[in-house]
């Protein structure tokens, strides 16, 4: 089920970042993340407009939109990925939003495809000068042009 996220479950929220973000990321020094928690906690998420996908009562997945078209964050319990949880949390910021941007690391080639096989593409490449790795920001945007039919004569 997804819904909107709610303050109270801001501890769940961080410990699924922490443990996805470390595991996504080995390419990067564990302590950056831990250094990154207050900054994310305190500033990003109550920044955001942020759903959480709740399997069984527990939280496993969320995704965060800031400035109404970037995604700051997309993350599922490392458990459950490969179950179509960030598919449809992709879907829901799809369906509240007409283009979303993106900035993932060039290393995180399985981010990289999930994007590109739901309609993401790359618009350019960019340095994560905190981290000192490459990324990619990619970019969606909602088929503008209705279909035209042609009525039978």
């Amino acid at each position: 089920m997804i819904r909107p996220f709610n303050a109270v479950e801001m501890d769940a929220l961080m410990a699924l970042w922490l443990e996805s973000t470390i595991d996504g990321h080995p390419f990067i020094a564990e302590s950056y993340w831990h250094e990154s928690v207050n900054l994310v906690r305190n500033v990003y998420i109550p920044q955001s407009k942020t759903w959480v996908y709740l399997h069984e009562g527990r939280l496993v997945g969320f995704i965060s939109v800031m400035e109404k078209q970037f995604i700051g964050a997309l993350f599922v319990a490392p458990a459950c990925t490969g179950q179509g949880i960030g598919g449809k949390l992709l879907e829901k910021a799809k369906e509240e939003y007409t283009a979303l941007s993106l900035e993932v690391y060039q290393k995180n080639r399985q981010a990289v495809h999930f994007y590109h096989r739901h309609g993401f593409r790359i618009e350019e490449g960019a340095w994560q000068e905190e981290t000192q790795h490459p990324t990619w920001i990619m970019g969606w945007q909602a088929d503008q042009t209705p279909s035209q039919q042609v009525p039978d004569r």
